[in-house]
C-alpha cells in the first residue's frame, strides 16, 4: 500500500495498467459491504484509491472487529480481507480532508468512484453538488467527467428527503445500488451477502467477477453452469402458463 495519508504518496507515480477506482467508505452501517467491495476490486486486479471518513473508519473497527486499524495502520484490514501483498500494494489511502489529493481533480485518471456504504449526509452532499470533502469532490468529478459513480446507500427507513436526494443523484448520472442483497444464491455468511452487493458494484463499473451465481431464465445457476439443488422441503418454482399474468 502506498501511504498518501500524510501527503507523501500523493505524487507517487502509479504503475501502468487500468486507472484506479476511488472507494469512499463513510459512516453508514455496513462495513462488510465496503470490505467485500475492496476485496473484490483487488482480486480483480484493480488499483484502489481508498478514502475513509472518520466514522467510516470507526465502523471498520466496530463492525469488523479491527480495533487496531487507524489511518496510519491499515494492515489489519489487509489481513482481514485475506488478499496477497501484491494486491494490497495496489492500494493508496488518502485523508478525507485532503482536497489537494489526486482524486480531487478531473485531470486524474481514475476509472470511477464508489461510495460504500454511503451515509445520507454524504449522499445529500453529492446530490447537491457540494464538495466539502475528498469523497464528495471525487464523486463530483466523476459526474462532471461522465465517469461511473456508484453509490451504496445504507439507511432504513427512508424519509422523503432521502428519496428526493436519491432521485436527484440518479438524474445527475449516478448509479444507486442500495445495500439490499438478494437471497437466491443461498448465502451462508455475512460475507456472502456482502459479495452480492460487491458483484453488482463491479458490474456497474464494467468489471467482470464470479462472486455470485447469475439468475437465468430457469433459475439460479452455479459458477460452472450447474443448477444448485433445491432443498427437499422447498417446492420448485411453478412455471406460469402461457399468457398468464405475472405474480
Amino acid at each position: 500500500m502506498t501511504d498518501a495519508l500524510s501527503g507523501e504518496g500523493a505524487g507517487t507515480p502509479r504503475a501502468e495498467g487500468d486507472p484506479p477506482i476511488v472507494l469512499g467508505i463513510t459512516g453508514a452501517s455496513g462495513a462488510v459491504y465496503a470490505a467485500r467491495v475492496l476485496r473484490a476490486l483487488l482480486l480483480a486486479g484493480r488499483r484502489v484509491d481508498l478514502i475513509f471518513t472518520e466514522y467510516g473508519l470507526y465502523l471498520i473497527k466496530l463492525e469488523l472487529g479491527l480495533t487496531a486499524v487507524s489511518h496510519g495502520r491499515l494492515e489489519p484490514l489487509r489481513d482481514h480481507l485475506d488478499v496477497p501483498q501484491t494486491a494490497w500494494d495496489r492500494v493508496r489511502a488518502f485523508r478525507n480532508h485532503d482536497l489537494a489529493a489526486e482524486p480531487a481533480s478531473g485531470s486524474s485518471r481514475f476509472a470511477g468512484v464508489v461510495i460504500c456504504p454511503c451515509s445520507m449526509k454524504n449522499l445529500a452532499a453529492v446530490a447537491l453538488g457540494l464538495s466539502e470533502t475528498l469523497i464528495q469532490r471525487a464523486a463530483d468529478v466523476a459526474l462532471k467527467e461522465r465517469r461511473p459513480l456508484v453509490v451504496v446507500p445504507r439507511e432504513t427507513p427512508l424519509n422523503l428527503v432521502h428519496l428526493e436526494n436519491m432521485l436527484r443523484l440518479a438524474r445527475a448520472g449516478g448509479t444507486l445500488i442500495p445495500a439490499m442483497p438478494a437471497f437466491y444464491q443461498a448465502p451462508r455468511t455475512f460475507d456472502d451477502l456482502g459479495d452480492f452487493i460487491a458483484a453488482r458494484v463491479l458490474e456497474h463499473l464494467g468489471i467482470e467477477s464470479d462472486l455470485v451465481p447469475r439468475w437465468s431464465d430457469v433459475g439460479p445457476r452455479g459458477h460452472k453452469g450447474e443448477r444448485p439443488q433445491t432443498p427437499a422441503h422447498i417446492p420448485a418454482a411453478p412455471r406460469p402458463e402461457p399468457g398468464a399474468a405475472s405474480p
